[in-house]
């Protein structure tokens, strides 16, 4: 009872029972409508039969009289047709005709309407429905003219049967269709109901299933597994930060402690007690800048994709950055070469695009070195391949292991060979995260020697169906 319950108050019900009333309802009219019709046609050509044996009578009264009308109503009469004839004296004795019942008042009123009658042919017989039409013949007679409407009769019957079929077909196969919606929408809804049991559960790597038919369940699960897989990103990069800081902010607390209490223990004046607190405000410093950096990359996974983007472009902050750049590296005996081509506007936020692009260079001043004493030499190159801009970062220095390249983009990750250069290991993460922010990725491939480091950024629309180009050049 309970599962027929739920199976009555389900939305497919209710449309079976919706679409059962309209064809219900359909059906009754179209045949109302054509039982009229069919009924009005027919009875316009019973009139018209009838109208045309009242004139090959009234030809035989005109030759013959009386006595020649009595002879062609006998022979008419004999016919097994559905004509009828009744043919009658001044006092009311049947001259000829296949009438044998008849109210009287249709013979009174001879006034040569049509009129739908009941009468019998045989005493015996039950009585049937006719049209009619009654004249007064000169000399007191009166002459009946008329078509049984048994044919009508049996055509309405014959539809009125199509219909209680029609009905009864149409019960079935709305009861059949709901059956089957019934089943396949509660299966799919109760497969959607466990989905979401197992997230609130705290299963946020759980999806809700699809048919792979493409319908709009499907459609729905679509969209709701994406807004679920960027939810259980955002609760992973929550649970990264509160690690990240458990685990590596531990160490320089608990070093920035310990020269505390030695100062306050080992402390012989004021120069002593000056140096651990200048210590100290460097240590404090090198936290907050660690709590900015990682609030900063929260603060970039948190924001829509969409959010704040617009046109930019790329080149034009390529080129200003090395312009700030270049003389770095010239002071240090290195190089900087910028490699421009041509480029559509990007889709992005710009001051994000130039925190990028500024830690990759950071990342290679610091990281990119040469150990055989080579000059350092970074190259800030900006391309376009179809609907995406690349903007890439690449250097000649040692490198980066292929196993080691997916894991220095987490948070507080850094080589051995690194652990000496003044950072946190930051600045990947958050390149990553402002490049997942533009749709796209951050990759770091070998440049031989050397690494490079490559985001890539959506092509702005308007561009796009602009066709608009900014002109690049190679220079260095």
């Amino acid at each position: 009872m309970t599962a027929l319950a739920r199976l009555l108050r389900t939305t497919a019900f209710k449309l079976s029972l919706l679409y059962l009333a309209v064809f219900t309802g359909l059906s009754g009219f179209l045949f109302v409508s054509i039982s009229r019709n069919t009924d009005t046609l027919m009875t316009e050509q019973v009139v018209q039969t009838v109208d045309a044996e009242i004139e090959g009578l009234a030809d035989q009264y005109a030759r013959g009289g009386a006595r020649a009308l009595v002879t062609a109503i006998d022979s008419r009469a004999r016919r097994p047709d559905a004509s009828l004839y009744l043919f009658v004296d001044f006092a009311g004795n049947v001259l000829a005709g296949n009438i044998s019942r008849l109210p009287t008042t249709v013979l009174e009123e001879a006034d040569g309407g049509v009129r739908r009658v009941k009468y019998a042919r045989g005493d015996g017989e039950t009585e049937r429905e006719a049209v009619v039409r009654t004249f007064e013949v000169p000399g007191g007679f009166r002459l009946l003219v008329g078509r049984d409407l048994g044919e009508q009769t049996r055509f309405r019957d014959i539809l009125g049967g199509a219909l209680r079929v029609w009905l009864i077909v149409v019960v079935v196969l709305a009861l059949v269709t709901w059956a089957f919606v019934s089943r396949r929408v509660l299966k799919r809804i109760d497969a959607i109901a466990a989905s979401s049991r197992q997230i609130m559960d705290g299963n946020l790597s759980q999806r809700l299933p699809l048919a792979g038919n493409g319908d709009e369940f499907d459609r729905l699960a679509i969209s709701l597994n994406a807004m679920l897989e960027r939810i259980e990103q955002l609760m992973q990069n929550l649970r990264d930060v509160t690690d990240n800081i458990a685990h590596d902010l531990k160490t320089p607390l608990t070093r920035l402690r310990t020269r505390l209490e030695t100062t306050l223990s080992e402390a012989r004046g004021e120069a002593d007690l000056r140096e651990s607190m200048e210590a100290t405000i460097e240590d404090s410093e090198g936290l907050i800048r660690i709590f900015d950096a990682l609030l900063r990359i929260a603060r970039v996974e948190a924001m829509s994709p969409d959010g704040g983007l617009q046109p930019v472009d790329v080149a034009a902050i390529a080129e200003e950055l090395a312009d700030l750049y270049a003389p770095v590296l010239e002071d240090e005996g290195g190089s900087l070469k910028l490699d421009l081509r041509p480029v559509q506007t990007a889709l992005g936020n710009r001051e994000l695009i130039a925190q990028a692009l500024v830690n990759l260079i950071e990342n290679a001043l610091k990281y990119a070195r040469s150990e055989n004493g080579q000059p350092l030499a970074i190259t800030v190159m900006v391309r376009q391949e179809k609907d995406r801009i690349l903007l890439s970062v690449a250097d000649n220095g040692p490198g980066i292991g292929v196993k080691d390249r997916d894991r220095v983009l987490d948070r507080f990750v850094r080589l051995e060979q690194s652990r000496t250069e003044p950072g946190y290991g930051l600045g990947l993460s958050l390149v990553r995260a402002i490049a997942r922010l533009h749709g796209g990725a951050l990759a770091l491939e070998d440049a031989g020697p050397g690494l490079k480091a490559q985001i890539d950024l959506m092509v702005a629309p308007a561009a796009k169906a602009g066709g608009e180009e900014i002109d690049g050049t190679d220079r260095s």
